[in-house]
Order: structure tokens, then sequence, then C-alpha cells
């Protein structure tokens, strides 16, 4: 492949961290951000949350603006030659999520890109698929540096599901943890962005990606029975478009686990259905654990955690899946290589 998705920065703003470095370390020393929030659960206690630390009690859009912006001027300290034809695609909710923070997406983009101190003019492009976003965001950068429009490329995931009317509508589903429900997760905010650059394997890789859909989706209407078919597809695309032939070959996943008991078996089936070859128990990292379910954010996260493992020296191989799936059944999994590693070896 002559011309890839190259990572090359990231940027992050959690309940752990208010740049990249912090929320990486955190997240590796398992150290957790969850507090009790204001909202209160139906047995009278008040409900966990994994809020972020900002310096100002900003709500709504322009709270969700300042976590993106955060996001973004960390990710790209340093790297001013990005700027020269930058496009942003942004990561939200999904538009039929209740409680969706952001009702205006070309406000909430200026107010982005206001917030950042970059210019009005920058070419945003926006996705509105949840927690799969950011894979949906890599097949968009990834077809745009195929086409020539553009060298850089920022992925910026944000969503907050600290609001009442999302708080709201999932306890009244019983899907957030309370003590009276074990099967659930813990509601967060978070920010992440992840400077793409396009040109040959040089640092920290894209290698393949697949974007698909479950049938058998959380509470699907028909009630067909979960055999993770659509998440199975995207390990099976993803590792034929890696070059990889086999489940075994990838040395370690990001997952985006929250806690609830369908989505670990959606993962572990895909895992039993794509596995033939025998290796070494596979490492198996989940940012929710210490930053609750962050929807849209999540993608870049997961990414940047990978990134900043790789150049710190951590990283437990050279092959990395990312793997997001939403509440509606769109899923995907993306594969990347630490590319300098493997020329070492070579």
């Amino acid at each position: 492949m002559s011309t890839c998705v190259n990572i090359i920065k990231a940027g992050m703003v959690t309940a752990v961290g208010l740049n990249g470095a912090a929320t990486a370390a955190a997240m590796r020393a398992s150290v957790d951000g969850f507090q009790e929030t204001q909202f209160m659960t139906p047995g009278g206690d008040w409900l966990l949350g994994a809020p972020v630390s900002l310096p100002r009690d900003w709500v709504g859009e322009k709270r969700l603006a300042h976590l993106a912006a955060g996001a973004i001027v960390d990710a790209l300290q340093g790297q001013e030659a990005a700027l020269a034809d930058l496009q942003i695609v942004l990561c939200l909710a999904e538009t039929t999520r209740p409680g969706r923070p952001v009702r205006n997406v070309d406000r909430f983009g200026q107010r982005v890109l206001e917030h950042s101190g970059l210019p009005a003019t920058t070419k945003l492009h926006v996705v509105t698929h949840g927690r799969p976003s950011g894979l949906v965001a890599l097949e968009r950068v990834r077809r745009m540096f195929a086409r020539g429009e553009a060298e850089h490329a920022l992925i910026v995931g944000a969503d907050n599901l600290l609001s009442g009317p999302t708080i709201a509508h999932y306890l009244g589903v019983q899907r957030l943890l309370t003590a009276d429900v074990a099967n659930g997760f813990i509601p967060g905010e978070a920010a992440g962005a992840v400077l793409c650059k396009s040109g040959p394997p040089q640092h920290f890789a894209l290698t393949g990606l697949a974007l698909a859909r479950e049938e058998a989706f959380l509470y699907n209407p028909d009630d067909k029975p979960l055999r993770a078919d659509g998440l199975t597809q995207a390990y099976r695309d993803a590792m034929t478009d890696a070059g990889l032939t086999d489940f075994g070959e990838v040395d370690f996943r990001i997952c985006d686990l929250t806690g609830e008991s369908y989505f670990f078996k959606q993962s572990a089936l895909a895992m039993q259905r794509t596995m033939r070859l025998h290796r070494d128990p596979q490492d198996i990292w989940t940012p929710g654990d210490c930053i609750g379910n962050v929807g849209a954010a999540i993608v870049p996260l997961m990414i940047g955690w990978g990134l900043t493992a790789f150049e710190r020296g951590y990283i437990p191989g050279d092959v990395l899946m990312v793997e997001a799936t939403g509440d509606d059944g769109a899923c995907g999994a993306a594969i990347l290589q630490s590319v300098i590693r493997e020329r070492a070896a070579a």
C-alpha cells in the first residue's frame, strides 16, 4: 500500500486526565475517574459517573465544544505543518439518542474551531454513529488520502452521556450500573483526537479496516439470537485488508466494552469464530474501566492509547485491533501496526 493512514499524534480529555499523556498513564495504571454525580437512582442512591474536571461549569454544546477543543489543541501541539491542509472529521452521538448534547452541528463545529484557535474556514466533516463513529471516520480519511484531497486529517470524537434526558432514558431501560442493576455501564464524558498523515506506512499505521452491521443488535425487535455475525465479518474483513489470515496473529485488542454482558459476549463470540491458531493469552485493554461509557469519543481515545503505548514502549506486540459496536448494530474493526518495529525486526 503506497498511501495509507499514519497515526502520528493524539490528544485526550477525560475523567482521568486533561491531556493524552496523563490519560494514557492513568489508564495504564487502571486509575478510574468515577465519582458520585448530581443524578439519583430509583433506589435513592447517587448515580456514579465519570465527569471531566473543567475550570468552569459549562453545560450542553458549550461544554462539549471545550472538551473537543482541548483534545484538538493537545493533538496539534508541535504539529504546525499539518495546519496547511488540515481537514477535521467530527464524531458525534447518534441523532436518535435521547439527550444528545449537539443540537446544531454547524454551530457546534464553529464553536470547536473557535475554541481551538483554528481558522473558521477549516473544512469539517461530521459522522453521527455513536461509538463506532471513529471507525467510519477512519474510512473517510482513508478515501480522502487515496484521492489526494489532503495530506493531514484530524479525527475528533466528543460525547457526553451525563445529561438529564440521557440519564433518564438509560435508567428507564435499566442500562446504567446501580445497586439494583449489575449488568449496566457507568456514563461519562470525554473527547479524543488523532492526527492522521497520508503516505507510505512509516509510524503507527492503519493497515486494515472494516465496517459491518449486527442484525441481532441489543433489544432487536425480532429477538434474534446473538451470533456476532456482524462483528465476526468485520474481524475477517479487517484482517484480510491487513494481510492477516487468522485472529491469532493479532497481538492485542483495545475494545469499547463498558460493562454490559451483551457486548462482552459479542466480542468473545467474534474472537472464537475467527481464531484457529494457538497462541499465548491475548491482552484486552478496556478504557471503559477507567472513563466509563463515553460514546462517540471512544475510538479516537482507543487509537490514541495504542499510539502512546507504541511510542512509550509498553505495547504488547506489533499488531493491534481496535473494535467498536453501537446499540443499533453498527460495528467495525481496525488493524493498526507499529511499522518502525516491523522494519527493525526485518
